[in-house]
Order: structure tokens, then C-alpha cells, then sequence
């Protein structure tokens, strides 16, 4: 590996990333409400069509004035011409597929050299033997709790033993990534995923089809 090893102090409390993903009202007026909460993050769901069937729009445009930090995640095969886009807003991480078949090294090291923190995403079906050799070197791990492009799934289980395991390779290790976890998170869901690990969580539906957004995100922490 020719980037950095991550070097980081990972926080105690539960941060909470809001994707407008799923919502009932405009995305100006969903970014609008998400803003005027004290979650963490905007979690930024982006597709080409390729990597999942379906594709988002002309999001960028947005986002070009946001207080909050963008955790972006690109379920793109190709997601070069993404990160030249995203690079440019408000993001803290940008988060790749390990899945894709692209140079996973050159992409996160182009990430890293735009002063972004760098995040790999797995599939529910994805093994974590996919995502070891690039642990060193990620400042976040998201992994997925349903099949990515779709809002409004119910979370799957099985993510519950993968955080388990990354925590416990993050620990034996002494890797400084976060553990993010995306798909299906409501107040009910989370508390699956209580005391093994994670340390952030996304969550769509369940805050932006809600009237008091910051209701739901205080159920969340």
C-alpha cells in the first residue's frame, strides 16, 4: 500500500449520519430540516445506475452550502468523476464499494490527497476477507444492513456479526477506523447494536418520513 496508515482518536458517543434517501418532502426542504438538527452528519447517497440499478439525480448542487459535514457514500462502479464532484463540497468521508472492480488504492488515495477521510463500504453478501488488506489505511468502515440503492428496507442480521468482527480485528490490531452501519436502523434496530462496537449509524426513513426529525435522532443516541 503506498497511502497512510490511519492514524485516529475514535469518540465514545454514537454519531448519527441522516440520508435524505427516503423522504416525504423536497430535498431543499429535507436538507433544510436535517441542518437544523445536531446530528453529524448528512449521509449522502449516491448511484450510477451501474453498481445498483437505480440513479440519483443532480444532488450536488443541494449541497453546495451545507453547515453539516457530508459523509458521502458512492455506490458507483466507476467513482472517479464522483469524488472530483464530492471533493469540492462540505465532505468529511467519502465512502467506496469494495466490491468494484476498479483500483481500490488509487481511488482512496486520491480521496486522502483532497484532505478527505477515506471509507470502504461492503455488501451484506461480501465476506470481510474482502475489506482486510485495506483496514490500515480507512478512516471508516460502513457496513451494509440491506442491499444499497433502496430506502425503507428492513435491516438483516447477519450485519450484527460482521460489526462484532471488526471490532474485535480493530481491537487486536489496534486500527483506529470507525464502524458505520447502514440500512434499516430505526429506534428498534439499534438497540441490536448496542455495546459491540459501532460507532455511527445512518438512518433515512425512519428520521426524514418523521414530522420532528430531531425526535427520532434522540431515539437513535
Amino acid at each position: 500500500m503506498i497511502i497512510t496508515k490511519v492514524l485516529l482518536v475514535r469518540s465514545e458517543k454514537m454519531k448519527v449520519s441522516v440520508s435524505f434517501l427516503k423522504r416525504k418532502e423536497s430535498l431543499t426542504e429535507t436538507i433544510k430540516k436535517i441542518e437544523q438538527t445536531d446530528c453529524d452528519y448528512i449521509h449522502v447517497d449516491v448511484t450510477d445506475g451501474l453498481f445498483v440499478p437505480e440513479k440519483t439525480g443532480d444532488i450536488p448542487k443541494y449541497l453546495q452550502n451545507t453547515s453539516k459535514k457530508l459523509d458521502v457514500h458512492l455506490m458507483c462502479a466507476h467513482p472517479l468523476e464522483y469524488i472530483n464532484i464530492y471533493k469540492n463540497l462540505n465532505a468529511e468521508y467519502i465512502t467506496i464499494q469494495v466490491e468494484i472492480n476498479e483500483d481500490k488504492e488509487k481511488l482512496l488515495k486520491i480521496i486522502k490527497e483532497a484532505n478527505i477521510k477515506v471509507g470502504l463500504a461492503l455488501n451484506p453478501e461480501t465476506p470481510l476477507t474482502e475489506i482486510l488488506p485495506y483496514l490500515p489505511y480507512v478512516n471508516q468502515v460502513l457496513v451494509m444492513s440491506v442491499q444499497p440503492g433502496l430506502g425503507g428496507q428492513p435491516f438483516q442480521t447477519p450485519a450484527i456479526a460482521k460489526i462484532k468482527k471488526l471490532n474485535q480485528i480493530r481491537q487486536e490490531n489496534n486500527y483506529s477506523f470507525i464502524i458505520n452501519v447502514d440500512g434499516g436502523i430505526n429506534e428498534q434496530t439499534i438497540k441490536l447494536l448496542n455495546n459491540i462496537g459501532l460507532d455511527m449509524c445512518v438512518s433515512g426513513s425512519f428520521v426524514c418520513l418523521a414530522d420532528d426529525y430531531q425526535k427520532q435522532i434522540n431515539k437513535l443516541r
